[in-house]
């Protein structure tokens, strides 16, 4: 699904050369369950904003489903994101204004799906997601929980394929942090190849697979599964079970 080949990502700073990804190959299978860890610096948030075409290598080839990706233009990889890959940021990006549905709804608008359609999704995705009760009210009056869980739902409303969590717990009490990430492993088990970026060893260690990164190199890719056991089950993790993706 994913194959970066011999990818180099550099910036210019000042009249130093920073290597931010340093000669990476990487195969990501559809549906894996994959974290990204290391230091402050060490280049993982640069190749997730690879990986999600929000930023272009300097050098080297990426291939996303077989299709050459790696010169595309910006229109170009708008529309693989908007068809393909979901971001969920530790910093929720929701726009204040509008209400948490609104906020569900609005990747359907962009993509030009009629109200008629777009209505049924946003009422399922908010049901899922246990707001109900909160889905006319703005980010202002969420819980950081809560409006983790609008990012998740806007996220997946247009059934991408890959899903990428940048810190997704980062802004989270505990609670709400374990409630965010059962809510993303179901969705990786109904079929979406989960990658989480994060500097906690505990949500790191639950992937499937882990990747060590430092200095813009892959230092280690662990494929062995690990427990879950760091994050025990609550009430609401149950409520929340029932997530679907409706593939």
């Amino acid at each position: 699904m994913i194959d970066l080949i011999n990818i180099h990502r550099d910036f210019k700073v000042g009249d130093q050369t920073v290597h931010a990804l340093d000669d990476i190959n990487l195969n990501i299978q559809r549906g894996e369950y994959l974290s990204i860890m290391g230091p402050s610096g060490s280049g993982k948030s640069t190749l997730l904003n690879l990986i999600g075409l929000l930023d272009s290598a300097s050098r080297g080839t990426y291939l996303l489903n077989q299709q050459d990706v790696t010169a595309l233009n910006e229109r170009e990889k708008a529309a693989i994101r908007s068809q393909t890959i979901g971001f969920v940021f530790q910093a929720f990006h929701l726009i204040p204004r509008l209400s948490a549905a609104q906020n569900i709804e609005l990747p359907l608008i962009l993509a030009g799906i009629p109200p008629e359609q777009r209505q049924p999704r946003v009422q399922k995705a908010v049901r899922d997601m246990g707001l109900t009760d909160r889905a006319g009210h703005t980010p202002d009056q969420l819980s950081g929980g809560q409006r983790q869980r609008v990012a998740i739902a806007r996220a997946t409303i247009m059934q991408p394929k890959i899903l990428l969590a940048d810190e997704p717990t980062g802004n989270l009490d505990q609670k709400s942090g374990q409630d965010v990430i059962h809510i993303l492993e179901q969705l990786n088990q109904q079929g979406i190849s989960l990658i989480i970026v994060t500097h906690d060893a505990h949500i790191g260690q639950r992937a499937k697979r882990q990747l060590q990164m430092l200095d813009g190199r892959i230092q280690s890719d662990n494929n062995s599964p690990v427990t879950a056991a760091a994050y025990p089950e609550t009430h609401s993790q149950q409520v929340q079970a029932n997530v679907d993706v409706n593939r």
